[in-house]
């Protein structure tokens, strides 16, 4: 009898050791486990891995410098902005530090130019080589004048940094004309150089942007900055002041830059550019330094005149004093 109790009490014992082993615990009462991943914005999310290689030619971007933290956004000190898409972000790190309908496809205008700036400088045609701006190249969808008259000589690169600098819409036209294969070519070009940076969201259909068929999102329009800062002439050009053009009989044409911003003392611009026509209201898009530390700044479709370089002024004090206002580390 004893016998039979000792094997049924080892056959109970060695059974409720199975269940212990194979019992499921619910979700809710697992250990939760702590990670490092920090609480991304809910604004925006740049992919840094879609960055695309910079091309072979161009420059190498100056070398970063040790640059204090920003703070995150606070609405309340960028309440007075009006343009209808706004993005701030750290240029090295992509970081957003303030987000406005950065997903919003909408005309872009004269921005196309650094893409037009970028396909010519990538096809390595040769620089002084002499354009004459052609009748093709005047502009009968908007009418728009220009002080380049049918029949001026010009070399590539007077043609390219007056397209950039003065945005001039007849320098741009014939750069593109004057591409192997001619507009057509060229368009295509500026399609596969924006499809390789990842902007998925932009379309090119002309090198002056005066076509408002050119779009692209304010998340799209960083990419296409910080590729473009790579690039030497082009952070040379977008921020010279002005360029006077020579003529026959010792006469000079005078160009000026179409972001007075430029020329303020209080501003430390890499890189600039301004565009408008009436569907795509005023817009810029700038690389700059503030407070010690580089950002990438596209403002799209701002309502005033003026509006778009007040916004530009709101965002350098609200980072400015953000910082001014930052505890420092005991």
């Amino acid at each position: 009898m004893k016998k039979k109790f000792l094997i049924l009490g080892l056959l109970l014992l060695t059974t409720g050791v199975f269940a212990a082993e194979n019992e499921v615990v619910p979700q809710d009462e697992q250990p939760a486990v702590q990670t490092s991943v920090e609480a991304q914005p809910e604004l925006l999310s740049i992919d840094a891995a879609q960055e695309a290689p910079q091309p072979e030619h161009a420059s190498p971007q100056p070398a970063a410098e040790a640059q204090p933290d920003l703070p995150s956004p606070d609405p309340a000190k960028l309440r007075g902005m009006r343009s209808a898409a706004a993005i701030v972000v750290k240029q090295e790190q992509e970081l957003p530090l303030y987000a406005k309908n950065t997903d919003v496809p909408m005309p872009i205008a004269s921005i196309t130019k650094l893409m037009t700036a970028m396909v010519i400088l990538d096809s390595q045609l040769p620089l002084d080589e002499q354009i004459t701006i052609e009748k093709e190249d005047v502009d009968v969808l908007r009418g728009t004048r220009s002080k380049l008259k049918v029949g001026l000589n010009l070399t590539r690169q007077e043609l390219l940094q007056l397209a950039l600098m003065a945005s001039e819409n007849r320098a741009a036209a014939a750069l593109a004309r004057a591409y192997p294969g001619g507009v057509p070519a060229f368009v295509a070009a500026m399609n596969r150089k924006a499809e390789a940076l990842g902007m998925m969201d932009t379309r090119f259909l002309d090198s002056t942007g005066l076509n408002s068929g050119n779009v692209s999102t304010a998340q799209d329009l960083v990419k296409m900055v910080k590729a473009s800062y790579g690039y030497e002439l082009i952070r040379e050009y977008t921020t010279t002041h002005s360029h006077a053009v020579g003529l026959r009989k010792s006469r000079n044409l005078p160009f000026h830059n179409s972001n007075q911003l430029v020329q303020s003392k209080s501003w430390d611009i890499g890189l600039s550019k301004t565009g408008y026509i009436r569907d795509s209201g005023r817009c810029l898009v700038m690389q700059a330094k503030i407070a010690q530390q580089a950002v990438i700044i596209v403002l799209l479709d701002s309502w005033g005149k003026y509006t778009r370089i007040a916004d530009a002024n709101r965002i350098k004090r609200w980072i400015e004093t953000s910082l001014a206002r930052k505890p420092r580390a005991s």
